[in-house]
């Protein structure tokens, strides 16, 4: 295991120890739709058109459906990678899974900033807490990809996949927290924030002692 692997593994919180869990039920689907000429791309648009749903309901108040919405955005995309391992992932859809994930995430508080005046503030927050811990995100991606560095801490990924606090499950959880008690978006979206900054701050440590 390479060096930024193993200190980025210090970091996991649920994802990785998830993926035993996930990984064997999205590996058979995902080989079943492959053999049904099922492309990852497909399965990536159908997750992100999903995942936009979810936004215009919450932005109309219809949070149940958006809870729903939000979980079927998130089994497409473990479908998506399933669907890639067994063709193979590409750097294309490498590409188009980071844009979809990215996408879907900002537009979820975008929704309730929509729905509620007294959200907007929050939401805005949340939103560049999101863009700041993608942009990091990217950045050791990047970075880690040109010293040759890997990691499969969350299975196999066509770019390296840095690990930190605020990740996919955790993000999901606040979502759905969201649209189960959304007279308490403000509270959730600020705490979430906080813990994307914590998240920031964590990856940059580790890219400290991984890139110097």
């Amino acid at each position: 295991m390479d060096r930024a692997s193993h200190l980025g593994q210090r970091g996991l919180m649920f994802d990785a120890r998830l993926r035993p869990l996930i990984d064997p039920p999205l590996n058979a689907a995902g080989r079943a739709l492959a053999a049904m000429g099922v492309s990852a791309n497909a399965l990536t648009l159908a997750g992100l058109l999903i995942g936009l749903g979810a936004a215009f309901a919450a932005a109309h108040g219809q949070f149940l459906a958006a809870l729903a919405f939000i979980l079927a955005n998130r089994v497409l995309d473990g479908l998506d990678g399933a669907v890639a391992r067994v063709r193979g992932p590409s750097a294309l859809g490498g590409y188009f899974d980071i844009v979809a994930d990215f996408a879907f995430y900002v537009s979820i508080p975008v929704g309730f900033g929509i729905y509620a005046s007294e959200n907007t503030l929050p939401a805005l927050v949340l939103t560049a807490s999101f863009v700041l811990t993608g942009v990091s995100f990217l950045a050791f991606a990047v970075i880690a990809a040109e010293r040759g560095e890997t990691t499969e801490a969350h299975g196999s990924k066509s770019f390296f996949y840095s690990t930190g606090l605020a990740e996919g499950a955790e993000t999901i959880a606040v979502f759905a927290a969201m649209c189960l008690f959304p007279h308490w978006f403000g509270v959730i979206a600020y705490g979430y924030a906080a813990l994307c900054a914590l998240t920031v701050i964590q990856r940059s440590a580790l890219a400290i002692r991984t890139f110097r």
